[in-house]
């Protein structure tokens, strides 16, 4: 799967907490997510913070886009990480993982990080990983 393959996938699952995402799908998503808050927060404090009288590079800045972003790809970076967490035979409850201060995060990136069970779980069987498109 490819990048906009990827971002395609998720946003037309959007909301889907069934099933298995490869580990492509998830990692595409995750790098687009980093690069459009990356562009966001650029356009945000070059452009919007001055409208809105802000200094372009302090902390108290308005961010509104990136806050909007944010808000939606929430449920969809959800549901991305249950069904990576279904692909290696683990329940969505792991999410909650991420909350512990410090450690949670790295072991939400170890278990996705994992390879795909090769064999039908309790959660479906294994995603078709769909070669990159010639075009």
């Amino acid at each position: 799967m490819n990048f906009t393959q990827s971002v395609h996938s998720v946003f037309s699952h959007y909301a889907t907490f069934r099933g298995r995402a490869p580990r492509s799908e998830f990692w595409w998503f995750v790098l687009f997510t980093l690069i459009a808050n990356l562009a966001l927060s650029i356009v945000d404090s070059l452009i919007v913070a001055p409208i809105l009288g802000f200094s372009p590079f302090s902390d108290n800045g308005a961010r509104p886009l990136s806050a909007l972003f944010s808000l939606a790809i929430f449920v969809p970076s959800l549901a991305v990480g249950a069904r990576r967490l279904h692909d290696t035979g683990r329940s969505a409850w792991w999410l909650l993982v991420g909350l512990i201060p410090l450690i949670g995060w790295l072991i939400f990136v170890y278990f996705a990080v994992q390879p795909s069970e090769q064999v039908t779980n309790e959660y479906g069987p294994p995603p078709v990983e769909r070669p990159p498109s010639s075009r």
